[in-house]
């Protein structure tokens, strides 16, 4: 569930928020008196996997890939592998 801290509160506190948004790593709805100014605050590493698992879900040949391999997890069909050590 998405944390909401009205505008003014986040404004004074803005330190603590940021370090509670990467440290939980979940998200802050900070609110206004004009819902259209409603912003949500993330860590930049959520920001960056949720690009990247946006920009895997758009790519056909991508998302048929990891759809793929998951059919292959759910019968059994896989290999294990031992780990190469350098």
């Amino acid at each position: 569930m998405v944390t909401a801290v009205a505008y003014s509160n986040f404004r004074q506190n803005l330190r603590s928020y940021m370090r509670q948004v990467n440290e939980d790593a979940d998200m802050l709805l900070v609110t206004s008196t004009n819902p259209d100014d409603n912003v949500v605050v993330m860590s930049a590493n959520d920001y960056d996997s949720l690009m990247e698992t946006l920009h895997v879900a758009e790519n056909p040949y991508l998302s048929d890939k990891v759809l793929r391999g998951l059919k292959q997890v759910r019968t059994g069909r896989t290999i294990r592998h031992d780990l190469i050590e350098e």
